[in-house]
C-alpha cells in the first residue's frame, strides 16, 4: 500500500470496516511490517513467490460463498419473534440458550443437499471457487470433526460430511474449495468469544452461563484441533482459508499459533481476518466495493444476493442479475474478486432465485467471460462514480455513488470496455494508453471489425446503433504499446 496515486487516500479511507453481524471487516491495510510473533508465508517470501501462489486467484475473478448451517431450520424465527437481522446470527439476535439451540441439531436432515447439484451451479455461473462455512458462529462444525461433537455427523441423523463430499465433486468438476471457520467466535463452546452487543455481558458478550469459560481452553481444545481437521483431512483442499471476527481475543501470540499451522501449507490463501496484527492475503470488503479498490492489495468483495448470508425464509429482496453482473465487472475493473453467497434452507436446497440469478450470470459470462478471468484492472484513471460531500455511507464515510456508463479491464493484448450506457454511435475515449490496431463487440460471433479513429491521445470507435446485450456489451480493442 505504499503507492503513490492520489487515489490512495480514499481507498484507505473506504478500507476501514466496523463490526457487522455476519463477518468483522478486516482492518485497513497496515503501511508499515509488524514483527509477529511468528512469521507467516507472507512475512518471508519473495514478491515473485507471492505472484506464483496468487495466481490461480487472480485469475478466477468470480467465486461462491456458502453461508449454511444450524441456522438454516429456524430460518430467522424463534419463539414466535422474527429477527430483524441476518439469519445466521439469530442465536446472538435473540439471545437464544444454547441448550436450545444445539437442540436444533436432532432436527438437521439436510436430505437435498447434493454436492454434485452445487458445485456445477457454481460452474454454470461461471465460479471458479467455493469457500463454505465450515464453523460459524454457532460453533456448530458442518464437517465430521473428531475435535467437538457438535457437528454434522456426530450430532445430527444427517450423519454425512457435506466438506468431504464437496471435495470430491470439486476435484471431479475442476473447481476450487475454500473453508470458513470461525476462529475466535463461538457461541456454544464454553470459553468462546462473542461480540458484545445489546444486553449481553459487557466484557465477554455472553448471555448464557454455558457460554462463560476460559477463551485458551476454546482456542486449544476446539479451534486449533478443528483448524488442523480441516487443513488435513481434504486432501489438496482447502486452498483458501477464510477467517472471520477476530474480536480482541485473538491477540498476536494466539494468532501466531495458528499461523504455525497454516505455515505448514505453503500454497494456501488467507484473508485479513485472522487477527493479532496478520495482514493475509487479501483484504475482504464486505456488502461494498471499494471507490478505488486496494492499490498493492490482493482483494475480495463478500456480498449476498438478498440482505442475509444464512437462509432466512422471510428474505425475499433479492438483487437483479443486472446488479450481480454490473458488480462483478466493476470489482474486476478494480482488480478485485467478486465472492458471491448462496445460502441454502435447512433441507440443503438453494432458493430458487439464487439459482435463476446464478443461471443467468453465467450465460452472460459464457459469451463475455474472457472480459472478466486472467484480466487486471483498468488502465484509465476515469471517474466509476461521485463522492457526496455531506451524505454519509453505513461506515460514516462520505457516500460514493457509482456511476454506471462503462467499465475496463486489461490483458496484455487487449483493452475490455464493458458497456452499460449505450452511446449514440461513437465510444469515446480522452486518452488511450496504447495503440488501438483493431476493435469488435465480443458477442459479435462474427466478431466484425468496428471504424476506429485514433488521433493522439483519443479515441473514437463507431458502434451500432443497438447493444448486444441490455446489461452489458463488451467492446474489445486490440492493442499494441
Amino acid at each position: 500500500m505504499k503507492s503513490a496515486r492520489r487515489c490512495i487516500a480514499t481507498a484507505l479511507l473506504f478500507a476501514t470496516g466496523t463490526l457487522t453481524y455476519a463477518q468483522l471487516e478486516g482492518s485497513k491495510p497496515d503501511i508499515e511490517p509488524v514483527n509477529h510473533p511468528v512469521p507467516s508465508i507472507q512475512d518471508t517470501e519473495t514478491p515473485a513467490q507471492r505472484d506464483a501462489r496468487m495466481e490461480w486467484w487472480r485469475e478466477a475473478r468470480f467465486g461462491m460463498f456458502i453461508h449454511w448451517g444450524l441456522y438454516s431450520i429456524p430460518a430467522g424465527e424463534w419463539n414466535g419473534k422474527r429477527t430483524t437481522h441476518i439469519g445466521e446470527w439469530i442465536m446472538n439476535d435473540l439471545s437464544i440458550p444454547v441448550a436450545d439451540y444445539k437442540a436444533f441439531a436432532k432436527d438437521f436432515n439436510p436430505t437435498g443437499f447434493s454436492a454434485h447439484d452445487i458445485v456445477a451451479l457454481a460452474k454454470s455461473a461461471g465460479m471458479k471457487y467455493i469457500v463454505i462455512t465450515s464453523k460459524h458462529h454457532d460453533g456448530f462444525a458442518m464437517f465430521d470433526s473428531k475435535a467437538d461433537p457438535f457437528n454434522i455427523v456426530a450430532a445430527t441423523p444427517f450423519k454425512r460430511d457435506p466438506l468431504r463430499e464437496l471435495a470430491e465433486e470439486c476435484r471431479k468438476q475442476g473447481v476450487k474449495l475454500g473453508f470458513y471457520y470461525s476462529q475466535a467466535q463461538d457461541w456454544t463452546a464454553p470459553g468462546g468469544a462473542a461480540a458484545v452487543r445489546g444486553d449481553h455481558n459487557k466484557d465477554t458478550g455472553h448471555w448464557d452461563k454455558a457460554q462463560d469459560g476460559s477463551f485458551d481452553d476454546y482456542l486449544h481444545n476446539k479451534s486449533i484441533p478443528q483448524i488442523k481437521e480441516l487443513l488435513e483431512n481434504y486432501k489438496e483442499f482447502p486452498v483458501v482459508v477464510w477467517f472471520d471476527t477476530p474480536t480482541k481475543a485473538m491477540t498476536p501470540a494466539r494468532a501466531a499459533e495458528i499461523v504455525t499451522l497454516l505455515n505448514q501449507h505453503p500454497n494456501l490463501i488467507w484473508n485479513n481476518r485472522l487477527g493479532g496484527t496478520y495482514k493475509g492475503d487479501t483484504e475482504t470488503p464486505e456488502q461494498f466495493i471499494p471507490p478505488q479498490g486496494y492499490p498493492g492489495r490482493d482483494w475480495e468483495a463478500c456480498m449476498t444476493m438478498n440482505d442475509t448470508w444464512g437462509f432466512k425464509s422471510f428474505d425475499t429482496n433479492f438483487k437483479s442479475t443486472e446488479t450481480l453482473l454490473r458488480n462483478l465487472i466493476d470489482i474486476s475493473s478494480k482488480g478485485g474478486n467478486y465472492l458471491l453467497n448462496i445460502g441454502p434452507d435447512s433441507k440443503g436446497i438453494v432458493p430458487a432465485p439464487e439459482v435463476e440469478r446464478l443461471h443467468q450470470m453465467g450465460q452472460w459470462l459464457a459469451v463475455n467471460g474472457e472480459a472478466i478471468y486472467n484480466t487486471k484492472g483498468t488502465l484509465f484513471d476515469v471517474p466509476t462514480g461521485t463522492f457526496n460531500a455531506t451524505e454519509k455511507d453505513k461506515r460514516g464515510q462520505p457516500k460514493f455513488t457509482p456511476t454506471w456508463d462503462w467499465r475496463s479491464t486489461t490483458a496484455p493484448d487487449k483493452i475490455y470496455i464493458a458497456i452499460f450506457k449505450w452511446p449514440d454511435g461513437l465510444f469515446h475515449l480522452d486518452k488511450m494508453p496504447r495503440k488501438v490496431t483493431s476493435a469488435y463487440l465480443l458477442a459479435d460471433k462474427t466478431r466484425k471489425p468496428l471504424k476506429v479513429m485514433q488521433n493522439g491521445n483519443s479515441l473514437d470507435v463507431e458502434l451500432p446503433a443497438k447493444a448486444l446485450d441490455p446489461i452489458a456489451t463488451v467492446l474489445v480493442l486490440n492493442t499494441t504499446r
